[in-house]
């Protein structure tokens, strides 16, 4: 594979910046040919070499700080150098403009080749709240729920939901899944919640009702064939009492464990597995994505399944993330994996592929 034809971008403007390097250095291992552009957090872009992004220790806990100087002093200007022509850019780029369809809508303009997602799709799964209505309207359940923000009537429903169901996870509508989620269960934790959101700059956040149950995560692969997907084995996390999935479970193990395959029944894998297929196929993904379901605990008759959580189309590729060790319980290399995203990412009828499925909400749109 000529070291020019695909460049490997990380870093960006997100929430989850260390991650990208993280899984910047996992892609670059079994693509060795490959550039390395890295997008600082404060805006340039610098072209680094494999040496400098090799001997970078404990990703998730420091900033990258390469000693290679400046190519350019942002990534529009990068994405227009001419050596970016004919490029496949590997998007190793986790939340922010990475992620929410900034970047991608700006490579379809270009016409650059790359891999995940198109903008519509990122944009769609970035957003938890639509991304739930379309995933809703395909016969899949979600949580009870309620949008917060500074309005004070958000938090009279916030309230009213917390006391119906006596334990919530409020979290920003649009970031990462392990960044700003709190959870609920007092009154006090309650008043907390919403000075936080107050105090967010005006982000809006998402309240669902808890669901008690075994948390999965699914990812979904396409493969060089553009009509196949499969669904990986399902991954189980689970969390020591008091802790919750956030940055240092997600990413420095604290409190957590990881269970690939999930120690589950063929029927509660398959019926993950759906969940991940429809979400992926309702949402209009591309390339791969992860799906995260609760199994809920004594399901009464009349609502059985998983219970949709929210849909990733840049999920962590970290030599300990999640899609590896599904690849790798699939009997599936990264390097095959990463090989197959690149060559679908070359094929001009799959880049015209990546737009949303439409599906009319037939769920009560959240106020």
């Amino acid at each position: 594979m000529n070291k020019h034809r695909v460049i490997i971008l990380f870093g960006g403007d997100g929430n989850e910046h260390r991650v990208s390097v993280a899984s910047a250095q996992n892609v670059a291992t079994h693509l060795p040919d490959a550039r390395l552009w890295y997008w600082t957090t404060d805006g340039p872009v610098l072209e680094v070499s494999s040496v400098e992004l090799f001997s970078f220790e404990r990703p998730f806990e420091n900033d990258f700080s390469p000693a290679s100087t400046i190519e350019w002093s942002g990534i529009s200007q990068a994405l227009r150098d001419d050596s970016a022509g004919g490029a496949v850019f590997y998007l190793a780029l986790h939340g922010g403009s990475g992620e929410n369809g900034t970047i991608q809508a700006e490579l379809e303009s270009l016409g650059h080749a790359f891999t995940g997602s198109g903008s519509a799709a990122s944009r769609l799964a970035f957003d938890k709240v639509r991304a739930r209505d379309v995933v809703a309207a395909r016969d899949i359940r979600v949580a009870d729920a309620c949008i917060v923000n500074a309005d004070a009537a958000t938090h009279e429903k916030l309230a009213a939901l917390f006391e119906t169901h006596g334990k919530v996870i409020v979290k920003p509508v649009a970031d990462g899944s392990s960044h700003g989620v709190r959870i609920v269960e007092s009154e006090r934790e309650l008043d907390a919640a919403i000075v936080a959101v107050r105090q967010s700059g005006g982000v809006t956040h998402l309240a669902e009702a808890f669901i008690v149950g075994r948390e999965l995560t699914v990812g979904v692969v396409e493969h060089r064939d553009e009509d196949e997907r499969i669904p990986l084995p399902c991954s189980e996390v689970k969390l020591e009492p008091g802790r919750s999935f956030d940055y240092e479970g997600k990413y420095l193990g604290k409190g957590t464990v990881e269970l690939t395959p999930a120690p589950v029944s063929n029927d509660v894998a398959a019926a993950a597995q759906h969940v991940a297929m429809t979400a992926h196929q309702a949402v209009g993904c591309a390339g791969y994505s992860r799906t995260d379901v609760i199994i809920e605990e004594n399901e009464n008759e009349n609502e059985n399944g998983p219970v949709f959580l929210e849909i990733n189309t840049l999920p962590g590729l970290t030599a300990a993330s999640f899609i590896p060790q599904q690849l790798e319980a699939a009997g599936t290399t990264m390097k095959e994996f990463l090989e197959s995203q690149i060559e679908l990412a070359r094929k001009p009828a799959y880049l015209r592929s990546r737009t949303p499925r439409k599906a009319q909400p037939k769920t009560k749109k959240l106020l």
